[in-house]
């Protein structure tokens, strides 16, 4: 009895203190005119160029046909966000303003809107981003080596003509978005590495397949659609807890394996997924 009253008493003292704080929040920043800055770098003359890109959120949109580096523009209304570039020989980091001050304040209003081209110059190219638009055309360009890293994101990305050179990775990372990949065997990558919270992804696996490629999927709860053309020769494998599997007429299943027959190079899937529904079409 006499240590429950001491508790009591604790809570009760603890309460009381609690009372008389004032916690003074920051106010929240206030949009100001919109401003457009335009960003170019020109091309390293060196070889193994690395261009980061790090954006918060609003909308970004990348298409090949710059004569440099980069060439666009950023428009936004916190001057906060006005994007800084860092350049360190060969390493480009284009950035979206003060990552500290990105990270705390609720914004209202935004508009941060990022259009650039990219040129033809060999690269490894990173993007990195929170909850945000983006269209993305890569048809055309060089890329080594591509990752994508975002939270919860609607994203289109396509491949609308051949990699100009052989990509060895392809690593996207994503939270609860929704994702659509199109000609991805343009992209001419040795191995392809998707992973997603829940939301809706579809990889399409149309173009020209150069050489045999290596996909692998993690996912939670999501639905998955697989596109690969028919008389392309595909293996894959699902590993899964409560999903429901879809093949389509050209698909043979032996177990959690499906074979599609075809000439040509190979691609070979490896799915894990939580639940969700994974279908399989061309």
């Amino acid at each position: 009895m006499f240590r429950k009253l001491i508790l009591f008493v604790a809570i009760l003292a603890l309460a009381t203190m609690a009372c008389g704080f004032n916690i003074d929040l920051p106010n929240a920043p206030e949009p100001g005119p919109d401003v457009t800055n335009e960003i170019k770098v020109p091309t390293p003359k060196t070889d193994d160029v690395s261009l980061s890109l790090s954006f918060g959120a609003g909308e970004m949109t990348l298409a090949p046909g710059a004569s440099q580096l980069v060439e666009g523009t950023a428009t936004y209304n916190y001057e906060e966000f006005k994007p800084k570039v860092n350049i360190d020989g060969s390493d480009i980091d284009i950035q979206m303003g003060d990552s500290e001050f990105n990270s705390f304040p609720p914004f209202k209003d935004i508009k941060n809107i990022w259009d650039l081209k990219l040129g033809e110059t060999p690269m490894d190219l990173n993007i990195e981003s929170g909850a945000y638009k983006g269209v993305f055309e890569f048809g055309g360009l060089a890329l080594t080596n591509l990752t994508i890293k975002d939270g919860a994101a609607d994203v289109q990305l396509n491949f609308s003509e051949p990699n100009l050179t052989d990509m060895s990775v392809f690593h996207y990372e994503t939270g609860a978005s929704d994702v659509k990949m199109t000609g991805l065997a343009n992209a001419n990558f040795n191995l392809m590495d998707f992973s997603s919270g829940a939301g809706d992804y579809t990889l399409d696996f149309s173009g020209e397949l150069q050489r045999d490629a290596s996909i692998k999927i993690q996912s939670g709860l999501s639905n998955i659609m697989i596109i690969v053309p028919e008389g392309v020769n595909a293996i894959v494998t699902v590993d899964s807890g409560a999903s429901n599997i879809s093949a389509g007429s050209s698909w043979s299943q032996n177990g959690n394996v499906y074979k599609q027959e075809g000439e040509g190079p190979t691609l070979t899937f490896v799915i894990d997924i939580g639940a969700g529904n994974v279908t399989l079409t061309k």
